[in-house]
């Protein structure tokens, strides 16, 4: 998916705190929640497409979506963990 030299350089762009692959868990659970429509970016937007990976902030609190492998690091499309509790 994303190479170790790029995953190394690449931070969250809110906090700039180290970032890691999701684990296929996660992506199965944030990509069944787009699914039911639930889920909403930082933004307030629902999310509609699903994600290919993500790459979760180092406190694991937020997942920023990777499509078509693109890391989306914008601080809007981040999509807070919390809602999946």
């Amino acid at each position: 998916m994303i190479n170790k030299e790029l995953l190394d350089i690449l931070v969250c762009p809110e906090s700039r705190t180290r970032l890691q692959v999701a684990d296929e868990e996660l992506l199965g659970r944030v990509n069944a929640a787009i699914s039911a429509g639930t889920l909403v970016n930082r933004a307030g937007q629902t999310v509609t497409q699903a994600c290919d990976g993500g790459l979760v902030r180092e406190d694991g609190q937020v997942l920023y979506p990777v499509v078509e492998e693109i890391p989306i690091l914008l601080v809007d499309e981040g999509i807070p963990l919390d809602q999946l509790r």
